[in-house]
């Protein structure tokens, strides 16, 4: 005996699911906190904290999150780990960041 699946049954299975399915890859914070450091390292650098080698290195640590967390979007998923792994990275870049405009190093 074959079952009937009644039609509204079968729209809200296919709408469940495609729903389950969608694209998490959502990180406002992270982005938000990106463009937070982007400003602190131009501002070092227009104010003399921070040298241009200094700067340059803060720049290819923030590509290299930046790089990171394009790879934990690339399967449409961010999972709670990822997050959390982005997250710990910023952190990291924002202590070298803080290290980096308080060391007595100074632009010439």
């Amino acid at each position: 005996m074959k079952k009937f699946m009644p039609p509204v049954a079968l729209v809200l299975m296919v709408a469940f699911a495609g729903s389950v399915c969608a694209q998490n890859t959502n990180t406002p914070n992270l982005d938000k906190r990106d463009q937070k450091q982007e400003t602190r390292i131009q501002q070092g650098e227009k104010s003399g904290e921070l040298t241009d080698k200094e700067a340059a290195k803060l720049e290819a640590g923030q590509a290299k999150v930046d790089a990171r967390e394009a790879a934990a979007k690339a399967d449409g998923n961010v999972t709670k780990k990822e997050r959390a792994e982005l997250q710990h990275a910023r952190d990291k870049q924002s202590a070298k960041i803080y290290k980096q405009k308080h060391d007595a190093q100074k632009k010439p």
